[in-house]
This record gives C-alpha cells, structure tokens and sequence, in this order.
C-alpha cells in the first residue's frame, strides 16, 4: 500500500512540475495577424489564468479592459492572444510594454490575398471551456509560414539547470537515507522482530506440554 501511495504522490508531483513548465515557458507560434481588440474582463474561478492590470493603473478595480490579438497559425487554425502586462510577479517576463505591442500587433494585420507573418512569443495555454488565453510577449515579421521559430535556448538553459538542481537533491537526500535513515529503520526492524520472537516464546511457555 505505501509503494502505491508513493508511486502516486511522484507521478502527481512531475506532472505539476511539467505543467508548471509547460504553461511558463515561452513558446513561439508563426501567425497572420488578422485582427486586434479590446474588452472588457471580469476574471473569475479562472483569476488565475489573467495576469494583474497594467502597472501605474488601479489594480484594485474587479474588472479591467484586456487587450487581445487574434491571428490564424500558419496551418490555418485560429488563436487568440491576450496582451497583459507581467510587471514584476510571475511569470518573470518583466513585460511592460503592452500597449506598444499592441500597436505593433495592430500594425501587423494582413489578409489571406495578402498574408503577412509573424513570430509571437508567448507562455500560456488556449482553452475555451474556461475562457484562458496565452499572454503574448513579443511579435516580429518572418518571412513566411514556414520560417524557423529559432533555438529556445531560454527553455534549455532553465530545463537543464533544474534538472541539475533535482539531481544534486536526489544525490544528497540518496547519500543522507542510506547513511541515517535506512539504518534506524533497520535497527528499529530488528528490535521489533527480537520482541515479537520474545513475546511469541513468552506465549509458548503456557502452552500444555506432553
């Protein structure tokens, strides 16, 4: 029962991990930027999923207007974007800039007779059934649909660093369970073992003899 129960918490906890990365990590996408729009947001069970209201403005106010870009993939499928600022909290993307971006955004729209792409870095996931969009970072023109999305040497540096990190912990706590903790066990086995074998030969001496 207790290597089930491990088993589940380790799998549960690398597959937050791997969420968590997933969702903060940039990602880039090649679009045509078909449209742009602001709207008015009032953010509930999915809070979570918005990022805060742009720095210098009151971010006391429940609702807030959220600007959103909306592009078609290279493939042809549809993705919406909202373009908030990060400020200071998490994800660190320090992304302060969203009004330029969204003039940028604005400025980039092309039609499919006359398609124009671009790269749009961004971290986040889509989903419809909660209403969560991907927060756009950055956008610039590529040459065409099919244009290389470049190295993501931000995601290997961060990936490798944690997997090094993890390492060095497993090693330690390795190192430190077989040098204190598996011998304590172990003495604590034995001395329950030497005095279940006491109890059972203390039993045995009331036992009728023939």
């Amino acid at each position: 029962m207790f290597r089930v129960i491990k088993w589940v918490f380790w799998v549960t906890f690398w597959v937050l991990v791997g969420a968590m990365f997933h969702y903060t990590l940039p990602q880039v996408d090649i679009v045509r930027v078909t449209d742009t729009y602001e709207k008015r947001i009032d953010p509930g069970e999915n809070s979570l999923f918005w990022a805060q209201a742009d720095i210098g403005t009151d971010g006391t106010v429940a609702n807030r207007d959220v600007f959103f870009i909306q592009t078609r993939r290279a493939k042809g499928d549809v993705m919406v974007y909202r373009n908030e600022d990060t400020g200071w909290g998490w994800p660190p993307y320090f992304k302060f800039d969203t009004s330029n971006l969204q003039a940028e955004a604005a400025d980039a729209k092309s039609t499919a007779d006359a398609p124009q792409y671009y790269a749009i870095k961004h971290y986040g996931w889509r989903n419809e059934f909660f209403t969560i969009f991907p927060n756009a970072i950055s956008i610039r023109a590529v040459a065409g649909p099919d244009a290389s999305k470049g190295i993501p040497f931000l995601n290997i540096f961060i990936l490798t660093l944690f997997a090094a990190i993890a390492w060095a912990i497993w090693v330690r706590w390795r190192r430190f369970r077989m040098a204190r903790i598996d011998p304590t066990l172990e003495a604590i086995e034995d001395d329950m073992a030497e005095k279940s074998g006491a109890v059972r030969r203390w039993l045995g001496s009331w036992k009728k003899k023939t």
